[in-house]
């Protein structure tokens, strides 16, 4: 995916050899300020955190991410954006309604597995991020949201919007929060059988009448 404009030079070319670094550069970045952000919140981890972590000094940051607000900013728009653009394919995908909730089940279950430092930083520090990126952040929300109650719609036509997307909305927060729950137990079970018991229960309630 193409970096936004809170990067601070201009891009490469994506076929030389200097793209292709700083590209992966970037991606470490993303991810391991995720991690980091997740771990010590948004006050508690530096520029020079961050460049250590993949290897650079805390000024280096500064050549692919114009501050930290900014950093934060590009992890929580691109999950947006992956997830909104991943659902669409999903729902695409399928021609049956019970088979499309499904597949859009287990696509957010894989997403809160891989994705849980992203999910705990969006929580905390979304209020953090500028205008701009907040607002693209929430309208990329909404559409997914939609994704989500189009599909509940077809299982569901009687039913009222409101209450489709209440139904969307708490099958978010059964499924984004167990992850955290989960890792913390002692003798936490293997992430595959934490997505299948997650799926069944998210299924389950939301095709119930």
């Amino acid at each position: 995916m193409a970096m936004r404009s809170t990067e601070t030079d201009t891009d490469p070319s994506p076929l030389s050899g200097r793209g292709r670094a700083k590209a992966r550069r970037q991606d470490d970045l993303l991810r391991e300020a995720a991690r980091l952000f997740a771990a010590e919140g948004f006050d508690g981890v530096s520029l020079e955190d961050l460049g250590a972590s993949v290897g650079i000094s805390g000024p280096a940051v500064y050549r692919h991410f114009a501050s930290k607000r900014a950093l934060l900013g590009a992890i929580l728009v691109r999950t947006s954006e992956e997830l909104l653009s991943g659902g669409r394919r999903v729902v695409e995908a399928a021609t049956d309604a019970t088979d499309r909730l499904r597949d859009l089940i287990d696509f957010h279950v894989d997403f809160a597995l891989a994705g849980a430092d992203v999910i705990r930083v969006h929580d905390r520090d979304l209020a953090r991020l500028d205008d701009d990126d907040r607002h693209r952040v929430r309208r990329l929300q909404r559409e997914y949201v939609d994704v989500w109650t189009d599909v509940l719609a077809r299982l569901h036509p009687t039913r009222s919007l409101d209450d489709l997307r209440v139904r969307a909305h708490a099958g978010f927060g059964l499924i984004n929060s167990t992850p955290h729950s989960v890792r913390a137990l002692r003798d936490a079970p293997p992430d595959d059988t934490v997505h299948d018991i997650l799926a069944d229960m998210a299924f389950a309630a939301l095709s119930a009448d």
